[in-house]
């Protein structure tokens, strides 16, 4: 199937590794122009040059905090004059820490307000005048399975994500009529980087080992394992291509079956 991402450009924050990474590889590999985002400007780079050389396709790295309330415009911006507009958003950023209502003071939380509901309202308002004049216009927000089955002490996450779940549904709502698509993934467990680090913290709770850890989350799943990060990518790259032009304000489970709901 021809998704029809030739030529578009796209910016994908969070993407220095994990599943942005693997959207942004992904989106090169269908012939989309992107822009990629990560706090470390010298991985950020480096990840470019991977990607790069794998697709020949024009890629940009740009650095930033897209927690901090200046650099959302800065990145759209840089976008924009790279490529002369802007057709596909991919709004991702990294997880909140762990901890429970103890353990999390009024910082940790606003911290966590900025990274997981901010980062996507920055990103989004100052993209809108870009993607009014696309012809193919495409938000995804990266939120997370916690946001339908919470998971254990990752309370800032299971908490903060939902509300950007009620902003993507609701801007598919608000700006259907302007033929701007929104919709979200929501990823469960996958072998990331950022996953390496919870099984470790957990395996320091339990006394136990990282591989015991992912073994017993794994079993979690109907198909016995974690996702891969390609598998995350591919759900991606269709829902923001012209190939999903039907499909706006949806919540899509990427997590092998974990989650144990009908709805």
């Amino acid at each position: 199937m021809d998704l029809g991402l030739k030529n578009k450009r796209a910016l994908v924050t969070g993407s220095s590794r994990g599943l942005g990474y693997a959207a942004a590889l992904a989106l090169a590999r269908e012939g989309c122009k992107v822009a990629i985002n990560g706090r470390d400007e010298a991985k950020i780079k480096r990840a470019a040059e991977m990607v790069y050389k794998e697709t020949g396709t024009q890629v940009i790295g740009l650095a930033g905090d897209v927690s901090q309330t200046d650099i959302p415009e800065k990145l759209i911006h840089q976008t924009v004059d790279a490529f002369g507009g802007l057709d596909i958003l991919v709004t991702n950023a990294g997880g909140p820490p762990p901890g429970t209502i103890d353990s999390l003071d009024e910082a940790a939380w606003q911290k966590g307000v900025d990274l997981c509901l901010m980062t996507h309202v920055r990103l989004i308002k100052s993209a809108l005048p870009y993607l009014r004049k696309s012809d193919a216009a495409s938000v995804l927000t990266v939120t997370s399975i916690s946001v339908k089955q919470p998971i254990t002490n990752l309370l800032l996450s299971n908490s903060i994500r939902m509300a950007t779940i009620g902003l993507t549904k609701s801007l598919a709502l608000d700006l259907g009529k302007e033929s701007i698509r929104f919709n979200s993934i929501l990823p469960g467990w996958t072998e990331t980087e950022r996953v390496t680090e919870l099984m470790t913290a957990r395996a320091t709770a339990n006394s136990s080992t990282v591989e015991e850890e992912t073994r017993k989350q794994s079993e979690q799943s109907p198909l016995g394992r974690l996702g891969q990060p390609e598998e995350f990518a591919n759900a991606a790259v269709f829902l923001v291509s012209p190939a999903a032009s039907y499909i706006t304000g949806v919540m899509l489970n990427v997590d092998g079956g974990m989650y144990k709901g009908t709805l």
